[in-house]
């Protein structure tokens, strides 16, 4: 296996995304995007991206922010993840198109197969790139918000989706479901969504702990059958396009 730091640009704006392969198998193979947390590319994302590389997959760790742009406590968490979320959805967009991009330019990416993947913010931030009609076969959300200011762009929406949802996540309202689940079938998605009782925020992160009274904690069984559900959904798409 085989793993690096990867710059690239938005723009101006200097980026660093981590890839990971494997480095035994000459053939391209489908890529899959990575999208961070609210503190931006860490343990947990790069752990995403090794374990999809052993899975057959070249992996690739979007930066939203910015190289020279990463929160260092929750608080800039916050203030960076609300920017994106809150006030430049566009903004969002063109940044996961960017990592999208570079995915793309990997030399043993086949860029005729490509998904994407997010947790929490980066959940929102996958919905958003498939929205804009990217050229993505799947997307899967993890524990992310489901809203968006253009539900009307679901119809742009050129593969599968599938939202892993906590059941009793409580920073992702019933309402936020219920529009989403309105919004796919109004757009003609072929989407899916999966709730996991007894699971909240951040399911799938073990630096959030245990405690499900905070609103936000690890589940493995959650995240056990959440990466399964993604894998069979790649294992379907990708296949049909072999």
């Amino acid at each position: 296996m085989k793993n690096a730091t990867v710059d690239y640009k938005h723009d101006k704006t200097d980026l660093e995304g981590y890839a990971a392969w494997n480095s035994q198998d000459a053939k391209r193979r489908p890529g899959v995007l990575v999208i961070h947390e609210w503190m931006g590319i860490g343990p947990h994302e790069r752990r995403t991206c090794d374990e999809l590389a052993h899975a057959g997959y070249l992996a690739f760790a979007a930066d939203i922010f910015g190289k020279h742009s990463r929160p260092t406590n929750v608080n800039e968490a916050i203030e960076y993840a609300t920017r994106y979320r809150a006030g430049e959805r566009a903004l969002l967009r063109d940044r996961a198109k960017a990592a999208l991009a570079a995915l793309s330019a990997q030399p043993l990416c086949d860029p005729d197969r490509l998904a994407v993947i997010g947790f929490c913010f980066g959940g929102t931030a996958a919905l958003e790139l498939a929205r804009s009609g990217a050229a993505v076969r799947a997307t899967v959300s993890f524990h992310g918000g489901l809203s968006t200011e253009r539900p009307q762009d679901a119809r742009q929406i050129r593969g599968a989706v599938l939202a892993l949802h906590g059941a009793d996540d409580p920073f992702v309202p019933k309402a936020e479901v219920d529009a989403f689940e309105d919004e796919m079938r109004q757009g003609k998605v072929d989407w899916r969504l999966v709730k996991y009782g007894s699971a909240v925020h951040s399911f799938t992160n073990p630096e959030a702990g245990n405690d499900v009274s905070k609103g936000a904690a690890y589940d493995r069984r959650a995240t056990e059958r959440g990466w399964r559900a993604m894998q069979d959904l790649f294992t379907e798409v990708f296949a049909s396009q072999a």
